[in-house]
């Protein structure tokens, strides 16, 4: 499995500071020769919407031809690809896990439905949602944010109220229930600069076993998925809001400015200035 590659978005490493992402098949698979290469998603739940189009799907090494109109709900890491006929009409809409903690933390019948992949019929109403997602996330217009939030998570309920209740024996392995909880872990204590001995500490295994774990599930190693989770904030703070960018660094845990500076340079490839800066230059948030 650590050979498998763990995406942000498709092929893209960084995740730009957005509520979620909309965008038609046809312009993402359409360049890449109407296929998308087995790979997996740490942070991210996506929803695919196949109105026509013969398409083979690969989720877990099985394979599935899909019968459209259909919606595929694909779990963050689930590892899929596709392959699309030419001209295959559909969107696929990528939902970061933390923009939404109502529909994916909370411990209930609908996020059960949600953890498991599935297939769903695409009647009218689905379809038109989608359709106001891909038209609301291209414009600038007010409230973007509000009602962009609004229809991902109807389209997002109607689809959990679809899919069939999962049994007993779907329930994840051990390794699924400590990178889950080793997940909290790191949302809840990343500003605390903990180590990754604090985290096996805390989950009650070796720091070597947790490693092997968490580069397993996504890829990465324990220290690289905790980095990620600290640069990621910092692009959230700059993007979101005018705190002061030595002050960010000393939220995230780094006594040094220069050092901060230094290393979101190393992990971004570029300045916390510049990122700012090119953030507001090409992004609308309201």
């Amino acid at each position: 499995m650590s050979q498998i590659p763990a995406y942000a978005l498709y092929g893209e490493q960084q995740l730009l500071p957005d509520l979620l992402h909309c965008e038609r098949i046809l312009d993402r698979a359409g360049p890449r020769g109407w296929t998308i290469p087995v790979h997996r998603h740490p942070h991210v739940h996506q929803l695919f919407l196949i109105r026509r189009g013969a398409t083979v799907m690969s989720v877990d090494g099985a394979r599935h031809d899909l019968d459209p109109p259909v919606v595929v709900n694909m779990p963050r890491w689930s590892v899929h690809s596709f392959e699309f006929s030419k001209g295959t009409d559909g969107y696929v809409l990528t939902l970061p896990v933390a923009e939404l903690p109502e529909v994916f933390d909370q411990p209930n019948d609908l996020a059960e439905r949600l953890d498991h992949w599935g297939m769903v019929p695409a009647g009218a109403a689905i379809c038109d949602l989608f359709d106001s997602v891909q038209y609301e996330h291209a414009a600038a217009n007010p409230g973007r944010s509000l009602i962009l939030r609004a229809l991902a998570t109807q389209i997002i309920v109607q689809v959990a109220r679809l899919l069939p209740q999962p049994q007993r024996g779907d329930i994840p392995a051990r390794y699924g229930q400590i990178m889950a909880g080793f997940e909290q872990l790191v949302q809840k204590h990343f500003r605390d600069r903990w180590r990754v001995s604090d985290y096996a500490d805390a989950l009650a295994v070796t720091s070597t076993h947790l490693s092997r774990v968490v580069r397993d599930m996504s890829g990465a190693s324990a220290l690289a998925y905790i980095e990620a989770t600290v640069f990621r904030e910092a692009c959230r703070q700059l993007a979101y809001t005018r705190i002061d960018i030595r002050q960010i660094g000393f939220d995230l845990g780094f006594d040094d400015p220069a050092y901060f500076s230094r290393m979101f340079r190393k992990r971004i490839g570029m300045s916390p200035s510049a990122y700012r800066n090119k953030v507001n230059d090409g992004f609308v948030a309201t």
